[in-house]
Order: C-alpha cells, then structure tokens, then sequence
C-alpha cells in the first residue's frame, strides 16, 4: 500500500515483515499543461530532468544526472533524460535507481530534485510527481505530488537518508529556481 506524502512528512523505508530494503527508484513522471490559445487548446513540450544528490554530511560528493547517469560509486543510476513527458500516461518519464546496500557508508542523504531545463515555469505542468518504488517487487512505497504549479522552474522533491542500520524517505516539496542541478544547491542545503 502506497502513502501519499504532505510536505514535510516522513516514512520509514522498512518492509511490512520488519526487512530493510535493498533497491529502492524514484519515479518522476509529468505531463504538459493543455494552454488555450486563438485556435484551441494544445501542449507545448516541456523538458523535466531528474537529479539525485548524494551527501556526506552537508557536503555534496556526487550528482546523477542526464549528463552523468551512473554515480561514481555505481550504486545510483539514472535510465536516461526524457525530454517531452508524459510518454508513460501516469509512470514514471525519468527513473532513478538507487541500490541502497551500495551506498557507500559515508553518504548520508540523496536528495532528489526535479527542474524544468527548457525554463518553462510549473504552471505549464500537470501530473507531475515523485514515487518511490521498492525495485525487488515493484510495490509503489510513497507518492508525493507536485500540486500547484508556479511561477519557479525547479523542486527539491524529496530525500532519503540514513536513520540507524535502515533509510527514511522525507518529502520536501519546496520551490527553487533554477535549469539544473547546480542551480538548485543553495536551495538545497537548507533541507539537509
């Protein structure tokens, strides 16, 4: 059964029978707002990119991107850039995959974020939002939903960090500015 975070809101990313989980993906997925016009409504293509931040602390150590798809370390991955959404009518249009007994010990957050590349403002954006998926059964654990819109480019969507000997995943939900990853890192820091 999936929880649909509130910003803010935390879950504890335990199985049911008490494991931990192994592999985790968060999903982004989104469509193009229908924008009336002098000759009917259309869409315009609008380019959301996924990133995932990994810290040691407050200090970021690497970054999965379009441009980057495979951490350094090999344990997040990235499934490639979509860049027009809406292809999965509901799933996922960008992917990252996180092999959370992979992580290296040292990296304590992964932060996710969602930006608008192409610089369209999320007021040109409908349906657009961050799962968290358990990778070995395919179970949906979380959905947070970028409701809204807005006139910023970017979200710092969600983290999951280490809370013991297991993870926690935290929806954040809060609106930056920004076209990439970079961009964001001011915007950031404060949810660490």
């Amino acid at each position: 059964m999936s929880v649909n975070l509130s910003k803010g809101q935390a879950i504890s990313l335990e199985k049911k029978d008490g494991a931990t989980l192994t592999a985790v993906r968060m999903g982004l997925g989104w469509q193009a707002a229908k924008r009336r016009g002098l000759f009917g409504s259309r869409t315009r293509e609008i380019d959301l990119d996924a990133s995932a931040v990994l810290f040691a602390g407050a200090e970021p150590k690497d970054v999965v991107f379009f441009r980057h798809l495979v951490s350094d370390d090999g344990s997040v991955r990235h499934t490639g850039d979509n860049l027009v959404g809406g292809v999965g009518q509901g799933g996922d249009d960008e992917a990252i995959l996180v092999d959370l007994q992979r992580v290296p010990v040292h990296i304590d957050q992964i932060v996710f974020t969602v930006n608008s590349f192409t610089g369209q403002t999320f007021q040109e954006v409908q349906n657009a939002f961050c799962r968290l998926v358990d990778e070995t059964n395919g179970q949906e654990l979380a959905r947070y939903t970028l409701a809204g819109g807005g006139e910023y480019t970017a979200q710092i969507m969600a983290k999951v960090q280490r809370a013991g000997s297991g993870w926690t995943m935290t929806a954040i939900g809060a609106p930056a500015r920004g076209r990439t990853f970079q961009d964001l890192m001011p915007a950031i820091l404060p949810h660490l």
